[in-house]
């Protein structure tokens, strides 16, 4: 039987594609809006929120903002008016219909902030209506619901988003990206033997750093909703101020990277700490390196650091619907869990 999310995940290069193709014309758009924001805050939860960390890395490298993300209970709950003056606040939300997400935009405008919508929910949508500028993406419906589709066409709208507010990047490297998730899910890599490595164990320590961080979070998130296994996300480097104390031969590690970039040399000695000291370590992307150092290795895109993320994710979403299956789990309806997901 072939799950929902399984058919959704296959349908992201035409996904991506459609998303670029209308946003990619609204760079001019941006510019207009968000020329001259010293900062950008993001503004999401849940799987968007692992989104916005890709965003907070890309602007940060290569477009010379500072960037942060938002506490929207700040807005909601403590109900506090800061001075947003001069800031660009960045909302995403898959649905466009988180109120949360939507009362926080409507408060960062009212604090006079510049605000853009980032979703799927359609230009009618409450939080694209509320936005001065909203860039909807195009994954069309998705009904199983872990996000995977609505989550790479996410990144997508970053990355235009980041080459509007004038990042020093290439925009033939994001043109790229459809092809490159194609060939991933054509061919993921070692899927069975990673499969196999955390088919019964009950937690694992998913890692990356810099740009591919967000990969590492959304991984493991994905690997909690939709296998209830214990994952913890982390930057490598926080793992080795004392989380890699959980790392042993009943917790394994998957560990992500881009194929090159500052924060590779870093993810293989890591990769090589944990299968030295007895442990299994797991990898996505990285390059022939990074799969050497590992128990078994799925493969990354074929992409530069800065769009490599879009690319990562698919074999965690690939390994994440095959693991649930072979934990005789359902992985689109994941229990207790909604489509879209309201909070106080």
């Amino acid at each position: 039987m072939t799950t929902k999310m399984r058919s959704e995940i296959a349908e992201q290069p035409a996904a991506l594609r459609a998303t670029l193709e209308a946003l990619l014309p609204r760079i001019d758009e941006v510019k207009s809006l968000a020329g001259q924001s010293r900062q950008l805050v993001f503004i999401a939860r849940g799987t968007s929120d692992n989104a916005a960390v890709y965003g907070r890395y890309l602007i940060e490298a290569h477009a010379g903002r500072l960037s942060s993300l938002a506490a929207p209970s700040i807005a909601t709950t403590y109900k506090r008016r800061l001075d947003l003056t001069g800031v660009l606040a960045v909302a995403l939300s898959q649905s466009g219909r988180t109120e949360e997400i939507v009362e926080t935009l409507a408060w960062a405008k009212d604090c006079g902030a510049s605000t853009v919508a980032i979703t799927n929910g359609g230009e009618r949508s409450p939080l694209a209506e509320t936005a001065h500028l909203a860039l909807c993406t195009e994954a069309g419906e998705e009904k199983a619901v872990p996000a995977t589709k609505t989550y790479t066409t996410q990144l997508a709208a970053l990355a235009v988003l980041a080459l509007g507010l004038g990042a020093d990047v290439d925009i033939d490297d994001l043109n790229r990206v459809p092809d490159a998730v194609e060939e991933l899910i054509a061919d993921p890599g070692d899927l069975d033997a990673v499969v196999e490595g955390l088919a019964h164990v009950s937690g694992v320590v998913v890692s990356g750093r810099g740009m591919a961080f967000s990969t590492a979070l959304e991984t493991a998130l994905k690997l909690k909703e939709a296998c209830y296994l214990h994952a913890m996300g982390l930057s490598y480097a926080d793992l080795l101020h004392g989380p890699i104390a959980v790392v042993d031969e009943s917790t394994p590690a998957l560990l992500v990277a881009a194929d090159e970039g500052p924060t590779l040399p870093g993810t293989i000695a890591l990769a090589r700490r944990v299968t030295g000291a007895g442990a299994s370590s797991f990898s996505v992307g990285g390059g022939a390196e990074l799969a050497a150092a590992s128990t078994a290795s799925l493969n990354g895109p074929a992409l530069p650091e800065w769009v490599a993320p879009m690319g990562l994710i698919v074999p965690g979403q690939l390994l994440t619907e095959a693991l649930a299956r072979r934990r005789g789990i359902d992985p689109d309806s994941p229990r207790g869990l909604n489509k879209v997901t309201q909070t106080e």
